[in-house]
């Protein structure tokens, strides 16, 4: 079995995440399509896609989004908002339809209202997929009235005896807001998601709008049959090598859906030692694996919530698991300063009524700190905000 050095699988990530180098705006569909940006919390996916394409602009990402449509964003890999390619919507949606008896990924936490309400997961959703294709003639903004909106239009449809208790206030920490109806309507959000049903539109100011994959696209969302292997294939790729509870973590998924999917690509991977476990590789990755090159960018600004920071071996990215707290939070993670595909420190960027002030926390010295400075500077006038002083501390 081939054993894979640290330096080997750090080389390889930086490789598959394209922040090896410099990217031009031509490719912009390869890099957010490798595996996805997140968009939560707001702009996460573009200060992603920035550390690949410095040269695109907000507002040419805007356009992307919301005017060439090129890219979508929905309710993706762990019920989060991921923006993606709009021709790899089978990937980063279909394949993620759970199968008769695998729990939906995101829903666990809708059993208290099941609970409170007497009613089955399936009646429900069933209910929630007659009203909202009402979706393809409209758009809604803000997810607490979409929620509301369509448990309203639910309520007919709601057995009478229920309909009292759908109305209640919600027990998920919102009642003078939600009600209980409008928190199942939450959590079922995601499935209706990636069936097409239900996308993110343009944002108007602090709010996002919803509409149906259809409206948007102007077109219904079609499964295609290979659209698991296909997401495990850009899993393996861009995180291994890799085991399946790694997959099924990154996924958000149970673990009979995770297997599933990873037994799809089982003829393409072969084991190999890493950080002296047992991992799989793609082997059409073994040989640039075992021959890493040369990287053109050393020293980056990651944002904290980059797709290379979900790697779940996190040792990977530091070994000292005592760091770990600093840089994974319960929600806001800090930027990182990643040197050679490591972190060795983390930033934060405090925006002040005139400006921008950065400061930067490092582990280790680099020979390079100077260039903090640039990059600093750089991603500022990036988000179009003056950069008002820059502290390092180590």
């Amino acid at each position: 079995m081939i054993e894979l050095s640290l330096e080997q699988i750090r080389n390889f990530r930086l490789y598959t995440h394209h922040l090896d180098r410099i990217f031009a705006k031509t490719d912009i569909d390869k890099l957010v399509g490798a595996c996805g940006m997140q968009n939560t919390p707001p702009g996460a996916w573009e200060t992603a896609l920035y550390n690949r394409v410095p040269g695109c602009s907000l507002s040419e990402m805007d356009d992307l989004l919301y005017t060439e449509k090129s890219l979508l964003q929905a309710w993706s890999l762990r019920g989060i908002p991921v923006v993606f390619p709009i021709s790899q919507s089978h990937i980063f949606l279909s394949a993620l339809i759970a199968e008769e008896e695998e729990p939906w990924i995101y829903t666990s936490g809708i059993s208290l209202a099941l609970d409170f309400l007497q009613m089955d997961f399936n009646d429900l959703f069933r209910i929630l997929q007659q009203v909202i294709p009402q979706l393809d003639d409209c758009a809604i903004m803000s997810k607490t009235s979409l929620d509301q909106t369509l448990a309203d239009r639910m309520l007919p449809l709601i057995p009478e005896n229920k309909r009292v208790l759908w109305s209640q206030p919600s027990m998920y920490g919102s009642p003078d807001k939600q009600t209980v109806g409008g928190a199942v309507v939450s959590f079922l959000l995601r499935p209706c998601a990636w069936k097409g049903l239900v996308v993110f539109g343009e944002r108007q100011g602090t709010s996002p709008m919803f509409t149906s994959y259809k409206n948007w696209t102007g077109r219904s969302l079609i499964p295609e049959k290979d659209a698991c292997k296909e997401l495990v294939r850009k899993y393996l790729h861009c995180y291994g090598p890799a085991n399946v509870n790694h997959f099924v973590s990154w996924l958000g998924c149970s673990g009979k859906q995770g297997r599933r999917m990873w037994n799809t690509v089982s003829e393409e991977m072969e084991p190999v030692s890493a950080l002296g476990k047992k991992a799989y590789i793609l082997s059409s990755d073994r040989e640039r694996l075992l021959q890493p090159d040369s990287t053109e960018r050393e020293l980056l600004l990651l944002g904290g919530h980059d797709p290379f920071l979900d790697q779940r071996d996190r040792e990977v990215l530091q070994p000292d698991k005592t760091l770990h707290k600093q840089i994974w939070k319960l929600v806001t993670n800090p930027g990182v300063v990643l040197y050679r595909g490591e972190i060795i420190g983390i930033w934060n960027a405090k925006k002040e009524k005139n400006g921008m002030d950065f400061t930067i926390t490092l582990w280790k010295s680099i020979p390079d700190r100077p260039y903090l400075y640039a990059l600093a500077e750089a991603y500022a006038a990036f988000r179009q905000i003056r950069l008002l002083g820059v502290e390092i501390m180590i």
